[in-house]
């Protein structure tokens, strides 16, 4: 099992902030059954700037920890980048990285209080750029959940999405639950995946999460969703059926 999103190295972000921390998550994981992480430190543009070259040392590092400790969890090199101006010089220069370096895969994180209003012709213009975007966590922004055919447009044009893991199991709350299987039944996203930060609160949930896949979609779902985190880590195409509308019932007031 591959995990496409997590923030296991260590001192970089909100993720793990030791080398002791990356361990204790290597084993959580192995225990899991993953077999590869994606590293994906966040980048926001002024702050955060994990640049290319640190992330990829870092996942050097971790991977020898790793053999040490006899941990059999394989660590790539990626990014979780917040949208902003210049982010598709920076993906061209190798500023920035795509999911496992050389994939055409980018992750892609959204404002959490709004959707930018030039996001649609941003995914536009990273497509004709020759990227895939895959957006992260699009079930935990009030956005879209207010508004869900914002999303369904951006797949419709070409988007991807992932959901978080820890969603499905009720760890971000109801709403949050509630539209991922919203978003499975429409298929509006492609990948389940941990964005664990630590072993505790922000842990990886993946076996859980898979667990509800089977138990209310079936086997094939379940191997739809592993074989496309496979085919983003080796540049793959993935497969994806037609996105659907959420349909959203109208609230109705009774007046006395």
């Amino acid at each position: 099992m591959i995990d496409l999103h997590c923030h296991i190295l260590p001192g970089l972000d909100d993720g793990a902030k030791s080398i002791t921390e990356s361990l204790a998550m290597g084993k959580e994981a192995e225990k899991e059954g993953i077999e590869k992480i994606v590293a994906t430190p966040h980048f926001l543009h002024g702050t955060q700037l994990n640049s290319s070259e640190v992330i990829i040392e870092a996942v050097h590092e971790l991977n020898e920890h790793f053999k040490r400790e006899g941990i059999q969890v394989e660590v790539l090199p990626g990014q979780e980048i917040t949208v902003y101006e210049n982010m598709i010089s920076d993906l061209k220069n190798g500023t920035l990285l795509p999911i496992n370096q050389t994939t055409t895969y980018v992750f892609i994180e959204l404002p959490m209080n709004h959707i930018p209003n030039d996001m649609t012709e941003l995914l536009f213009d990273m497509q004709i750029e020759g990227y895939k975007p895959i957006i992260v966590h699009p079930e935990r922004h009030a956005g879209f959940r207010e508004n869900p055919d914002k999303l369904y447009r951006m797949v419709k044009a070409g988007a991807l999405t992932q959901i978080t893991a820890g969603s499905l199991v009720g760890k971000f709350g109801k709403e949050a639950e509630h539209f991922s299987h919203q978003l499975i039944e429409a298929n509006l996203t492609s990948f389940i995946a941990s964005d664990a930060h630590h072993t505790k609160k922000r842990g990886f949930q993946i076996r859980n999460a898979f667990k509800q896949v089977k138990k209310r979609y079936g086997n094939e779902k379940v191997y739809q969703l592993m074989e496309n985190s496979e085919a983003v880590v080796n540049g793959q195409p993935i497969y994806a059926e037609m996105p659907e509308r959420i349909t959203t019932k109208k609230k109705w007031t009774l007046f006395n």
